[in-house]
């Protein structure tokens, strides 16, 4: 696809969910959604937009995925206090993590069985199930 059509598509896919497409949201979505679902931690996707020649700060990498997160662009995975990756595949499934690098893989949600799930508490419903299976080498 050449590029022309490419800043269309993330132009008018940013629009679609009510973002103005600004020239932060253009770099970092044109990133984010070239057509292959992936993990991303913010840190990561600042080095890319910096090595893209698309000067952004890390407090708006920050900022516009929570942005994305909060439109549905995004799903955030939460791995720990201060570790957290955005993956672009927004269907329900759930994900291995990588205790030795940090990776994360997808796992088809038919893979889970979740048989039993507490009451929430009063005035509060059961939103989404994230499960995070962590793996290590033998």
């Amino acid at each position: 696809m050449n590029n022309e059509k490419r800043y269309t598509q993330v132009i008018e896919k940013l629009r679609a969910v009510g973002l103005r497409p600004t020239r932060q949201r253009i770099a970092l979505a044109g990133l984010l959604f070239d057509g292959t679902d992936k993990h991303v931690c913010a840190e990561d996707l600042h080095r890319d937009v910096i090595n893209a020649d698309s000067p952004v700060s890390l407090a708006t990498v920050y900022n516009t995925l929570h942005q994305f997160t909060d439109a549905g662009l995004l799903r955030e995975i939460v791995i720990s206090a201060g570790r957290s990756y955005f993956d672009t595949n927004v269907s329900d499934h759930h994900h291995f993590y990588f205790e030795t690098d940090g990776g994360l893989e997808d796992i088809n949600s038919d893979e889970v069985v979740v048989t039993q799930l507490p009451t929430p508490p009063k005035g509060q419903k059961i939103s989404r199930v994230d499960v995070v299976v962590r793996v290590s080498e033998d």
